[in-house]
């Protein structure tokens, strides 16, 4: 079974097989134009910033970044879709116009204002198409909202959880699903192996939720209890 079908499943009687087993590594990044690809490598002195592209330039301002060997990450889903009178499976954009991008703050200023006399931007035309997402819960000594940046657990936790690309991933706010308990877990198998985050009831269905502080809830396609482990303190 290549994904788990969002459909209702009583999961005492789900039988606690590996399925469908997928590796819990962060892929590269790969520019759509150009091929050109860049691997994810842990670095202290980077942080994950969040970028608004203007509107339908979130896939371009990726390809930019990754073309000028910075790691850019924009989440995907498939959608059915009618094309040409029949239906279509198509890839479509999860988060209209936000791209994640793994940078020094210096190189990510330089993205946005091109604004270092001394060191040129490595490409000048991501200023016109981007603009930092800003920190709205906190402010500088100046009294300004600061860029926001995601903490690195949380952005490799939604990483995992979107690289699937499943047709059942959703966002959702508060108030669309309920807790069904206060304990972190893990999947074990399946697509969404790697995934932890806590269990909660949306849609209908059992699913596993993601977390990106300041920015979104993204819930899993439905998960069997026998796929999950629970995340010992």
């Amino acid at each position: 079974m290549g994904t788990l079908l969002d459909v209702n499943i009583d999961d005492d009687s789900v039988e606690s097989q590996c399925i469908g087993l997928t590796s819990i590594a962060i892929p590269e990044a790969i520019s759509s134009k150009t091929g050109v690809s860049v691997e994810y490598a842990p670095d202290e002195q980077k942080k994950w910033f969040l970028f608004r592209a203007s509107y339908g330039r979130e896939d371009m301002a990726a390809d930019l970044m990754i073309e000028a060997g910075t790691y850019a990450y924009v989440a995907k889903k498939y959608k059915w879709r009618e094309v040409n009178g029949r239906p279509k499976k198509v890839l479509e954009n999860l988060i209209s116009n936000l791209v994640f991008a793994y940078l020094t703050p210096k190189d990510a200023d330089m993205f946005v204002r091109d604004a270092d006399p001394v060191v040129a931007s490595p490409c000048p035309r991501l200023a016109t198409i981007i603009s930092y997402y800003y920190d709205h819960f906190n402010e500088t000594e100046t009294g300004k909202n600061p860029p926001l940046t995601i903490p690195d657990h949380e952005m490799r936790n939604f990483i995992l959880a979107t690289q699937s690309h499943d047709e059942n991933l959703m966002l959702l706010e508060d108030g669309d699903f309920r807790y069904k308990t206060d304990d972190e877990v893990m999947v074990k198998v399946g697509p969404f192996k790697g995934v932890s985050g806590r269990i909660v009831r949306a849609h209908g269905q059992q699913r596993v939720l993601v977390k990106l502080t300041g920015v979104c809830f993204c819930a899993t396609a439905y998960i069997p209890s026998a796929f999950l482990e629970k995340i010992d303190d």
